[in-house]
């Protein structure tokens, strides 16, 4: 009997959850200045960065940093459209007073949270098409064809997508009012960009900057990215000369436990010291 109602909850959690996922996306879009800025800011980086650096060869390997910049844009693409959007929006629904109608209705916070991954991922793909787009027309990058490499791509991004989420609904507890939460969001995204390898050649930053990236998930993704859209011998120029696909998934899945964690302990329908 119990196993019986505890598959029962299971498959209502989920059911809830899906159909939570159409009201997060017009939610998402109706707020058009906060659409515009996460679909428009991974663009314009990427534009004037791969700009600047266009003919800029990386040690002799006919690989430009224009496209190894594109590969790390993309993986911060998960970064911006998860973590960086939920932390933000998640305390000015709390703050008006969203969160803590939808605490009075039979939606249990497991739904809620599979309704954000599954805006997540709906915004993504649009993102991740634009992004690249503008890497093929502008930039010289090839479109992965071969089967591994398009596997490689939704694992990774469907493993990164949950992980940040998670992560990002954790994270959203931490600023006290909505308005101040871009302030103490947009730091850690950046932070992890700079030491992660999207703005820099990541075998080129200090040992002790590798260590510190190598502890979080957007490390993983832009190496994982990197196998996808630069060619095989590109590998050499990471630090271990591989891809280590492998590693970038055992990493990923341990984000997954412990951003679930995290979300489930720390995430609040209200404001803190409010009832």
């Amino acid at each position: 009997m119990n196993s019986t109602r505890i598959r029962t909850l299971q498959i209502r959690t989920i059911t809830m959850g899906i159909g939570r996922v159409g009201i997060e996306l017009k939610q998402f879009f109706r707020d058009r200045e906060s659409a515009v800025f996460n679909f428009l800011l991974p663009m314009i980086l990427l534009v004037i960065f791969g700009s600047v650096f266009s003919g800029q060869d990386l040690g002799g390997s006919g690989i430009t940093f224009s496209q190894y910049f594109v590969a790390g844009m993309i993986a911060s693409g998960i970064l911006y459209t998860s973590f960086q959007n939920l932390a933000i929006a998640i305390p000015m629904e709390r703050e008006d007073g969203t969160l803590k109608r939808l605490q009075g209705t039979p939606l249990p916070p497991a739904a809620f949270f599979v309704g954000k991954i599954g805006m997540v991922f709906v915004a993504y793909i649009a993102q991740v098409t634009i992004l690249i787009a503008v890497g093929v027309l502008f930039f010289g990058t090839d479109i992965p064809t071969t089967t591994l490499a398009i596997f490689t791509f939704i694992w990774v991004s469907v493993l990164g997508l949950i992980a940040f989420t998670l992560l990002g609904i954790a994270y959203s507890v931490v600023p006290k009012q909505g308005r101040g939460a871009a302030a103490l969001v947009t730091p850690v995204v950046l932070v992890l960009q700079f030491t992660s390898g999207v703005f820099f050649v990541f075998s080129d930053l200090p040992q002790w900057m590798q260590s510190f990236a190598s502890l979080f998930p957007l490390k993983w993704l832009t190496q994982a990215m990197r196998s996808v859209f630069l060619p095989d011998s590109a590998a050499a120029m990471e630090v271990s000369g591989s891809w280590e696909l492998g590693m970038t998934a055992i990493v990923l899945v341990i984000w997954i436990i412990l951003g679930a964690l995290l979300a489930t302990y720390f995430f609040r329908w209200t404001p803190r010291g409010e009832n």
